[in-house]
């Protein structure tokens, strides 16, 4: 598929330097959603974490890939796209919101005995360009986080880190919306987030994943 066909030629672009496991589930994320949209984001993540001896501290260093790439895009967005007004305001808040993320999964993971992964190197190419480059990177990388939360949640095994990945998905709803009225979008389009077939969405992925 080339990157003219692409739902989200956005995703496609952003590069994610890394060799963890989360790293490179990171970065299929972003081939998912790039191929097919946000919503395809959560058959695949469900899949990936379907297969082998998938533990909680694994969707939990997932988790926190993501929090580390929506952190460092804020703060990037904030030095680099001339913000001004409201979408400066709203950008400072939702930056503290994913490094509070960052602080809390990195304390709950070390909390049940593990490590918290590295942070990878992002680069978001033109995706900080400019405001508007950034309010519409802003709005995929949300949709796209509450998709890959909503695809890992099946899968976690314990009701208390169930219960805190319940309450860092619903703030990034939140964030999805915000930044939907500064785009002048309906922050609730659809009543159920649109999917598709999970052997579709992994088809569809498969040439642009590298391990």
């Amino acid at each position: 598929m080339s990157e003219s066909n692409l739902a989200v030629p956005e995703l496609a672009t952003v590069e994610v330097s890394g060799s963890t496991r989360s790293s490179f589930l990171l970065r299929s994320t972003l081939a998912a959603g790039a191929a097919f949209g946000a919503a395809s984001v959560t058959p695949f993540v469900r899949s990936a974490f379907a297969q082998g001896d998938t533990t909680d501290l694994d969707i939990l260093n997932y988790a926190l890939t993501l929090e580390y790439l929506e952190s460092a895009f804020y703060e990037e967005g904030l030095k680099n796209a001339g913000l001004s007004g409201d979408a400066k305001e709203i950008a400072t808040q939702l930056g503290q919101d994913e490094s509070d993320h960052v602080d809390a999964l990195t304390t709950a993971i070390k909390g049940a005995g593990g490590k918290p992964v590295a942070m990878p190197t992002f680069n978001f190419g033109m995706a900080t360009a400019s405001q508007g480059a950034f309010l519409k990177a802003a709005q995929t990388f949300e949709d796209t986080g509450v998709s890959a939360y909503n695809g890992a949640a099946p899968m976690i095994k314990s009701t208390e880190v169930l219960g805190s990945a319940g309450s860092i998905v619903q703030i990034e709803a939140r964030h999805a919306a915000l930044i939907r009225l500064l785009l002048e979008n309906n922050p609730a389009p659809d009543a159920f987030d649109k999917s598709l077939e999970q052997a579709a969405v992994l088809k569809a992925v498969k040439p642009f994943i590298q391990a």
